[in-house]
């Protein structure tokens, strides 16, 4: 499995961005997909991630109510939606594919995306 995160970019507090993470590989469906960041200087943290499937999703609760994950498998692609962004949600966000494992956990994801940079300002 191949990933590909798009979407980033510097938007103002209060604003809104779509993350997308392209996959490749037939497998992908049968794949959690998790959306982790990473601020300069900090370690990289969960954020969401979407079962297989896409019945169960798990959000930190830092973005619990302001951000939302989908995944269309028919187009081997995952969503995040981000509203009422806020400075403290700068960072590069990375998509990831793990097979079985602690969600929150990054060790645990097999697959990486390179990352998206979001720059919320002030």
């Amino acid at each position: 499995v191949q990933l590909q995160a798009s979407g980033g970019g510097l938007v103002q507090a209060g604003g809104s961005l779509r993350l997308s993470c392209a996959a490749s590989g037939p497998t992908f469906s049968t794949y959690v997909v998790g959306w982790f960041r990473q601020a300069t200087g900090k370690e990289r943290e969960f954020v969401v991630g979407i079962g297989a499937g896409g019945g169960f999703t798990l959000y930190a609760d830092s973005v619990k109510g302001r951000f939302t994950i989908s995944r269309d498998d028919a187009k081997n692609m995952v969503y995040l939606l981000m509203n009422s962004l806020k400075p403290e949600d700068t960072a590069v966000y990375y998509c990831a594919a793990l097979r079985t494992g602690t969600w929150r956990d990054p060790r645990r994801y097999d697959y990486w995306g390179q990352g998206t940079l979001v720059t919320v300002s002030s």
